[in-house]
């Protein structure tokens, strides 16, 4: 027997999903999809001759409303960011197609990249067009609508992650001092499209997602050189540097700083550097993305680099905690493209050891990018996370727009998989985009990289990847 509670729970159910299905019946339901695969392609976009603008959500899916081009053979402009169809004979890149009201039209794009976009792993109504015709119904809202620029450390058999400024829903400001969740080492079980990943964010008491590093000091904290080290009370600890920012963009402390378990919370262990000391710039430090490495000798390191290297110690807690035991690297300013003579300078990025490929492995943003100042992603080898990098290529592109801050996420996929997993940052800052892309904007998209069908495709150009 059901409680009146139960009852009445049920009865707004019913409601809701009657309103909905009248609601989507009035829609027409237009889904993106991949000519190569037929996978949905999330992030296109589709402008009307008069300008109005249908962005296709993590299920590559629109549901267009407008009364006026209901029936009418209507002309879509079509922008995907390294997804797009033919021009025609005046140079436009479109479909015409003829909305109507309950019915469904497959657009089919060409994917011009290596790299497939999987969806947004971030920000609000990552399935808000499908909900409005009814579908994914069982995804809910997490209180977050953006973020900047993501962390990530295994620690205590869990993924810790952790964002830049974040924008919620209640007011213009939001979280400038790092949101932080945790998931599972593995949060998503498809490398397909529609991807969905549900954070288990740190809160506050109305379960909005609250700052996690609110250090001392004017202005934002940004965390970086996430990483769990070992210490000698045998405890694994997760530390990260911080930097205070002051406007525009203007570092003016660094230090090091170390998560409290039972406060959820990161706290100040010693201050670095301040620029009102004298000194312009930071000394060296762990920042960036960490990555762990046994040298020829056995001896266990993490290394601190955006993209490559540019410090490491050994790796435990203790002489994290000491700059004594710090080693700076100098790794090269650029890498050369495959089969070409020009040479790529990275912006940010990682690295990672990748089985699959048994090397050292890099994804990067280019520093002033054919199509955005850093709006393409390169993918370059290495024999040893020291470098020498080369065989850039090019695998990512966003027209006008950027993405940057790129990170993987070698701990997603089997140890051998020939899959490559890496996120970045979705925004119009930096580039000349003026209308940011609703929804998506300020927010973390991830890309799926396929191995083995990059190794064929060189292969076919060049015999052999060196």
């Amino acid at each position: 027997m059901r409680s009146s509670t139960s009852t009445a729970w049920f009865s707004v159910i019913f409601f809701a999903l009657g309103v909905t299905q009248a609601w989507s019946e009035d829609l027409c339901r237009i889904q993106i999809v991949d000519s190569d695969n037929g996978w949905p392609v999330p992030l296109v976009e589709l402008r009307t001759t008069h300008n109005e603008r249908f962005v296709s959500d993590n299920a590559g899916v629109i549901a267009f409303d407008l009364p006026e081009l209901m029936n009418v053979p209507t002309w879509f402009h079509v922008a995907g960011h390294g997804y797009s169809v033919p021009k025609d004979g005046f140079g436009y890149r479109g479909v015409r197609v003829t909305p109507q009201p309950g019915k469904s039209i497959t657009i089919s794009v060409d994917r011009q990249l290596p790299a497939k976009r999987l969806g947004r792993l971030t920000g609000g109504g990552l399935f808000a067009e499908s909900q409005k015709l009814g579908e994914h119904l069982d995804w809910t809202e997490q209180g977050i609508l953006g973020c900047d620029t993501v962390q990530n450390a295994v620690h205590n058999g869990k993924l810790y992650w952790s964002w830049g400024d974040t924008t919620v829903p209640g007011y213009p400001l939001g979280r400038f001092h790092m949101t932080g969740a945790t998931t599972s080492l593995r949060p998503i079980s498809s490398f397909k499209p529609p991807i969905q990943l549900r954070y288990d964010y740190v809160t506050n008491e109305t379960s909005v997602p609250r700052d996690i590093a609110k250090l001392p000091g004017d202005g934002p904290t940004w965390l970086g050189g996430y990483a769990s080290l070992p210490s000698r009370d045998g405890k694994d600890r997760l530390v990260a540097t911080y930097s205070k920012i002051e406007p525009p963009l203007t570092e003016y402390e660094r230090g090091l700083s170390v998560w409290n378990e039972d406060t959820e919370h990161f706290e100040n262990v010693q201050v670095l550097w301040k620029r009102s000391d004298g000194e312009l710039k930071p000394p060296p430090s762990p920042h960036g993305h960490a990555v762990f490495w046994i040298d020829d000798a056995g001896k266990r390191w993490v290394l601190f680099g955006d993209p490559f290297p540019t410090l490491k110690c050994p790796a435990t807690f203790e002489d994290w905690k000491n700059p004594a035991t710090w080693e700076p690297l100098h790794p090269q300013p650029s890498v050369p493209a495959l089969g070409s003579p020009e040479r790529i300078t990275p912006h940010r990025g990682a690295i990672a050891w990748n089985a699959f490929r048994k090397k050292w492995v890099t994804i990067f943003t280019q520093m002033k990018g054919e199509t955005s100042l850093l709006g393409e992603i390169w993918y370059a080898e290495s024999g040893g996370p020291l470098g020498p990098w080369g065989n850039a290529i090019k695998v990512v592109t966003h027209q006008n727009y950027t993405f940057y801050n790129p990170t993987m996420h070698p701990e997603f996929t089997d140890l051998q998989s020939s899959i490559l997993l890496f996120e970045a940052t979705y925004t119009h800052t930096f580039s000349r985009t003026k209308t940011p892309t609703s929804r998506n904007d300020y927010n973390q998209v991830l890309y799926r990289l396929d191995l083995d069908q990059l190794q064929r495709d060189e292969s076919n150009a060049t015999n052999d990847l060196p």
